[in-house]
């Protein structure tokens, strides 16, 4: 209901912390507060806005999740997904949720870190935000789970990847 009353779909928000909560909103909204997701990726393109690209699934026990893309505010399924998981684990073991630990407000803010730091330390001007990527580690350690976030110049150019952990530590930044 945020995107809606506002009038800015979650295609037009900024690539900040309270656009990230606006888009997170719109996930728990389309798939509920204790979906469990193995991806999400948020792109940004000039002309489009912001198109997420998710995997996620209401009950990790059916191994069953879906593949959804959101463009200019438009929920697609792309495809069903099948897991395999070790034996002697759960599926929900490789899978995380938004919550305080795991959020994306926490990713728009650290998306303003980087450009900060770009142009700090890097001299650029307007460092647009390219993609975020929260994905769960396929060896199920969530201790080594990052966010990344790729930036670039407002003209296009060099784009520079930064490694966070979920606390919000760089771990690296290169290009």
């Amino acid at each position: 209901m945020t995107t809606l009353s506002c009038g800015k779909g979650t295609s037009n928000q900024e690539a900040n912390e309270e656009g990230f909560k606006v888009i997170e909103n719109e996930l728990k909204s389309k798939f509920g507060d204790n979906a469990y997701y193995t991806d999400i990726l948020i792109s940004h393109h000039d002309r489009i806005g912001n198109i997420i690209s998710l995997t996620v699934t209401e009950a990790p026990e059916s191994l069953k999740m879906g593949q959804w893309n959101l463009t200019q505010d438009s929920w697609t399924q792309s495809s069903d997904v099948t897991l395999e998981v070790p034996e002697g684990t759960k599926a929900s073991d490789f899978m995380f949720q938004l919550n305080d630990k795991i959020n994306l407000a926490k990713v728009g803010a650290l998306v303003e870190k980087s450009a900060k730091h770009l142009i700090d330390e890097k001299n650029i001007e307007n460092p647009t935000l390219y993609n975020t990527l929260v994905k769960y580690p396929k060896n199920g350690d969530i201790s080594k789970m990052e966010y990344s976030i790729s930036m670039k110049p407002e003209n296009g150019g060099t784009t520079f990847r930064f490694y966070y952990t979920l606390d919000g530590e760089l771990i690296k930044m290169d290009y």
